[in-house]
């Protein structure tokens, strides 16, 4: 007789994650959400949702702690030093406040068979090694940005004694952690480049919920509610940061001549403030900004794009990036234009899904938007492609598929 299939109790140790939106808060509430459907117990040591504004939101306002059940998933949230997302010494206090506050879930948690860890910050490393050696649990290490290589591109670290403190840690986690997970074949090479062992990386790859993310015609009543009926709609939704260099957007918006072109951006980050000063400064016209959509909208809000607009800063670690923006908007069957190298723009012309411009380049970027603008049946005939590719590779059932299989890997001994 064959043995029942083990369940895990498993721990998930993210700074963010819902109410808050963003790529890493969906993507580890949907994994940890499908591991419990799976009949896994799923913990998630959190912080109080404030990300990135700074500011707690309503109902998370008092208190230290708080537990919810999240669709069966146990949440213990912890309050820490919010700020917002600006200011290196405030994101590293910020950072270390989450790892002291996040000890105290270390009795609340319970038993644990295997930790699954978010980064960046790469400081939660600091926190996975307490977790990990008072609950003897392996953990799994998932690097959705290589940090500190990063932030040191980005400009943001520059301390040469910080970097190789930085870079010290990221080794020990690497060597401590029983498996790495990374999004992209690019950042695997870059780290087996620096010396991690081959065998020790695993790809799981960002992805999408395809089941919720479908084709559908726009929201009308959404589109007029927001202001933004009678337009061909070029959507950028997610952080305003300083990864994604958006101030290419309004260069390319101020070359538009289209009447019908708007150019749209929703989200908040610690650009947008000088966005929104530079639009109204420049007298830009053909830009909107709006605010961070509710999670469970945003498929009707993305709908109402004509196609996104997705770029990233013309940096050497980004030739490795895929933004999982990019899974949403090819689920809904919505072209691309996008504006980055390397894998990004592989992935986007072997889909068939989108045009692809130089990072930073505004002029070739504003000549993408008026072609596609002009052309409804390639832009449908882009965005159906682009549904039909992520189905087959990125969907999200299956990769939560792929990192059970690990985590029951990684797992310590039953019994």
């Amino acid at each position: 007789m064959s043995q029942p299939e083990r369940r895990l109790r498993i721990l998930f140790l993210s700074q963010y994650f819902p109410p808050e939106i963003g790529a890493p808060q969906i993507r580890m509430y949907e994994l940890a959400k499908r591991l419990h459907d799976a009949g896994d117990q799923v913990t998630v040591v959190t912080a109080f949702p404030n990300y990135p504004t700074g500011v707690f939101q309503d109902g998370y306002r008092r208190g230290f702690a708080m537990e919810e059940d999240m669709d069966g998933v146990r949440v213990l949230r912890r309050r820490h030093y919010a700020t917002p997302n600006s200011g290196f010494f405030r994101r590293i206090a910020n950072w270390l406040s989450f790892v002291v506050v996040s000890l105290t879930a270390l009795r609340k948690v319970g038993p644990v068979d295997v930790i699954f860890v978010q980064s960046p910050p790469l400081t939660l490393g600091l926190a996975v090694l307490a977790f990990s050696r008072l609950k003897r649990a392996p953990f799994v290490f998932n690097v959705s940005d290589i940090w500190p290589e990063s932030a040191v591109q980005l400009g943001i670290l520059r301390n040469r004694s910080a970097i190789w403190l930085a870079e010290r840690l990221e080794r020990h986690i690497y060597k401590r952690a029983a498996r790495v997970t990374i999004p992209t074949p690019g950042i695997l090479e870059r780290l087996v480049s620096r010396g991690v062992p081959r065998d020790k990386l695993f790809l799981i790859t960002n992805g999408v919920d395809v089941d919720v993310y479908q084709p559908r015609a726009p929201d009308a009543d959404l589109a007029r509610g927001l202001g933004l009926d009678g337009h061909k709609i070029f959507l950028y939704a997610g952080t305003h940061g300083l990864s994604q260099g958006l101030d290419v957007i309004l260069e390319a918006a101020k070359r538009t001549r289209d009447p019908d072109i708007l150019y749209v951006l929703a989200g908040e980050g610690a650009d947008k403030d000088a966005l929104v000063a530079k639009a109204k400064a420049e007298n830009i016209g053909n830009v909107r900004f709006l605010p961070n959509q509710p999670k469970e909208t945003m498929p009707r809000f993305l709908s109402l794009g004509y196609a996104a607009v997705i770029p990233l800063k013309p940096l050497d670690v980004f030739r490795s990036a895929l933004p999982s923006k990019m899974f949403e908007s090819m689920a809904i069957g919505q072209p691309i234009v996008g504006s980055f190298w390397g894998e990004a723009a592989t992935l986007v012309e072997s889909a068939g899904c989108g045009i692809v411009t130089p990072p930073g380049d505004p002029a070739a970027l504003e000549e993408a938007v008026e072609a596609l603008a002009a052309d409804p049946d390639r832009a449908r005939s882009m965005g159906s492609k682009g549904r039909e590719y992520v189905v087959e590779h990125f969907n999200r059932a299956k990769i939560a598929v792929q990192l059970r299989e690990l985590l029951l890997e990684c797992a310590r001994p039953a019994g």
